[in-house]
């Protein structure tokens, strides 16, 4: 992690902004003030030099004109206009004071995001439990690897989203991918998919959609959105009937197989296939290739994970590595594929709204004592464990709910299930502050907007998907105005009568990191800034400074208590919302190549904009004749929630039951309108991969009304010429 210069440049070792890779990239700065070159890192062992199109368009969003250049706050009139840092602050911090002492301090929130980094994400949630005291804090992480986490920590003990590197993957003989699309979310990872078959291994893909990474499939299953538990058990109980139960692995390293069992054989494969609409021929195929080499892997993504039975669901394939001793092995095991560029460190240092740092539990008396004597506070001090990131959206502005509200890193106007009734809960706030590079949907709708600085402009850690801490570099200074997320949490907190506790240095905020995450799950105790700048690769574990780190987890033993792992035995049930005469299809959503989460950034990037302009909607061309339908023609979709209005894109990639959109953009188009809330009951994960519509041929619709309270502002926020004429 070092940063050279010449007379002309600097260049930084440094890793992406986006997904949860943190693909290594170098980037060189003109000491003359020109566009940052961005270029691909060949040492760096994950991406080994390459990049997908967002990672090489990553400096366009370092331009001025691109992103929030002062603070914004709200006047008299409704419409945002430039303010200085101090009038900013001190607006939101009589705006917490005030809340709390009218409403209660439950009644102020924090929502926070998976891209923070590990200091960022730490600093938020002991801003929330120790400058605000409240319980009301979440983050969107929650919409991503909740479910998978929640299945994980009852199975294993822990969660880590890979036990393994992504080096082991080409040397296992078969890998389960399960709902999952890296030739489009994550494309530097697909070499390991590649290498895989190219070792003689084979890949099985679950996808309802025909996908860019299904075709690279020795198998494709295209199940119905929804039937991913009934599908897993299908497998499971032909695992059992064939014979292909490793007894010696149960017996000895796993509880709870005779409840598993039963599950399975509850669903025979004539029973999965009517559930799923994938063949018992498919079924039986699927099982021969997943058992007969010596090493196999499952992996799931969002697919399976984003559903109200989302838990229930990943048990299930993490049953079927138990059952077949692929787990706590060798280049065997269950992984999920995180998403956000800090999904991994993000869930593990306290935004969650039962969790304090280093996997540590809100609810549990040695664990509150332990991070409170860190913070200085006593362990009653601490507020209890709030809700769930949706439940706390839901209830904002109503008695009940948080009426103040401070949004960090996240868009969830674009981004949350049923986005209408979101926006429409973010606007009865009676306090929203946003905390932005952009001007993003949800900033729209602030009475504060503070300018924060982005990955380039800033030094902090992130843990990518494998456990694997990284150290981030800042490779510039950000633009006059832009002030760092540390310096919010630090200039507010002091307003808010703690001046100290709160430091602005990452470096310092990462070694108190070290110290509450201590004797862990999650420990980062044994990790340094020196350590990564030296180029160590450390994965937590990692206890001590002396020690190496742990790349592979549960070799040994699992992490619970007798060392056994445990099944989770669950049973189909159906999608929270069925389709019937009104709603006869299934949608299911997803990203696109070259856009990622809400596209607050990647929209305001012309090489992906002009590759990915707009929203759409993908159905089979069977379906579209008989709507009517045709290539790029609008179409409306609707749910019980509300419609939105694409064009037309006809694809024998998805099944003609089925209706997929991405979800990258805002207004009419926006996906997320429709898409179900309905929760997890472990997890408290919506069900954003599947609910009920109807698909219609209409007229395009008019914008959605998300730029109401936005008057003659440019896209940086600042007054445009015209208006101040």
């Amino acid at each position: 992690m070092t940063t050279t210069g010449t007379a002309t440049e600097t260049t930084t070792e440094t890793h992406c902004p986006y997904c949860a890779l943190q693909c290594g990239m170098r980037l060189r700065v003109p000491v003359d003030g020109g566009v940052p070159e961005v270029s691909g890192r060949e040492e760096f062992p994950v991406n080994r030099g390459a990049l997908c199109g967002k990672g090489q368009n990553a400096a366009a969003v370092l331009a001025p004109g691109a992103r929030l250049t002062e603070p914004l706050v709200r006047d008299a009139a409704g419409a945002l206009r430039p303010a200085t840092w101090d009038e900013a602050l001190d607006r939101v911090a009589a705006a917490f004071r005030d809340t709390a002492a009218e409403h209660g301090r439950a009644a102020v929130g924090v929502f926070g995001g998976g891209g923070l980094t590990n200091e960022k994400a730490y600093l938020l949630g002991k801003f929330a439990r120790v400058a605000l005291r409240t319980p009301a804090i979440d983050y969107n992480g929650r919409f991503c690897m909740s479910s998978a986490a929640a299945a994980s920590r009852a199975a294993f003990g822990l969660d880590r989203g890979l036990p393994f590197p992504l080096a082991d993957i080409p040397r296992t003989g078969c890998v389960l991918l399960v709902g999952s699309n890296p030739a489009d979310t994550m494309p530097p990872a697909v070499r390991y998919l590649r290498e895989l078959r190219e070792n003689g291994g084979t890949l099985i893909v679950i996808d309802p959609r025909r996908t860019r990474t299904a075709e690279l499939a020795d198998l494709h299953l295209q199940p119905l959105p929804g039937t991913d538990l009934a599908l897993a058990l299908g497998l499971l109980h032909l695992v059992i009937a064939g014979g292909h139960v490793d007894k010696d692995f149960v017996a000895e390293r796993t509880h709870g197989f005779d409840a598993a069992r039963a599950a399975a054989m509850a669903h025979w494969p004539e029973r999965v296939e009517a559930l799923t609409g994938v063949s018992v021929s498919q079924l039986r195929e699927a099982t021969d290739l997943f058992t007969a080499p010596e090493h196999a892997m499952v992996l799931t993504a969002r697919g399976p994970e984003q559903q109200s039975k989302g838990t229930a669901t990943v048990g299930a394939w993490i049953d079927l590595c138990l059952a077949t001793g692929r787990a706590g092995r060798p280049y065997s095991g269950y992984g999920c594929l995180t998403g956000q560029g800090n999904g991994q460190g993000g869930r593990e240092h306290g935004q969650k709204a039962d969790q304090l740092p280093g996997y540590r539990s809100l609810t549990d008396p040695a664990d509150r004592a332990a991070v409170a004597a860190v913070w200085g506070v006593a362990p009653e001090e601490l507020p209890g464990a709030g809700t769930s990131a949706y439940e706390l959206l839901d209830r904002a502005g109503r008695p009940d709910g948080v009426r103040s509200l401070l949004v960090m890193g996240s868009n969830p106007v674009v981004s949350a299930p049923d986005a209408g009734h979101v926006t429409e809960r973010l606007r009865a706030l009676d306090h929203l502050v946003v905390c932005d590079v952009v001007l993003s949907e949800t900033a729209r709708l602030a009475d504060v907007v503070l300018p924060v600085a982005q990955w380039a402009e800033e030094t902090g850690t992130l843990t990518n998907l494998e456990g694997r801490v990284l150290l981030r570099r800042a490779a510039l200074d950000p633009p006059a105005g832009v002030r760092t997320d540390l310096h919010v949490l630090h200039a507010l907190a002091a307003r808010l009568g703690h001046p100290g506790g709160f430091p602005e240095d990452p470096e310092e905020v990462f070694a108190e990191l070290r110290r509450a995450t201590e004797g862990a799950p999650a420990d980062y105790a044994g990790i340094s800034y020196a350590r990564l700048a030296a180029g160590e690769a450390l994965h937590w574990p990692c206890p001590a400074p002396a020690h190496p780190g742990t790349p592979r987890l549960f070799l040994d033993r699992f992490a619970h208590p007798d060392g056994r792992a445990r099944f989770a035995a669950p049973s189909h049930r159906p999608a929270a919302e069925e389709p019937d005469a009104a709603y006869p299809l299934r949608l299911t959503t997803g990203r696109t190549v070259h856009h990622y989460q809400s596209g607050a950034q990647t929209r305001r990037v012309p090489a992906l904009t002009t590759a990915d302009p707009g929203p759409y909607v993908e159905i089979h061309p069977h379906l579209a004749a008989s709507l009517g339908a045709t290539e790029g023609a609008p179409l409306t979709v609707t749910s019980r929630r509300g419609t939105v209005t694409a064009p037309t894109r006809l694809s024998t990639a998805i099944r003609p039951d089925t209706v997929f959109m991405p979800f990258h953009w805002p207004g009419a188009g926006r996906a997320n309108t429709l898409t179900n809330p309905a929760l997890d009951p472990v997890s408290r994960m919506p069900e954003f991969k599947v609910c009920a519509v109807r698909v219609e041929a209409a007229a395009p619709a008019p914008e959605d009304g998300t730029r109401d309270r936005v008057r003659d502002l440019a896209p940086n926020g600042a007054p445009r010429p015209e208006a101040a004429r």
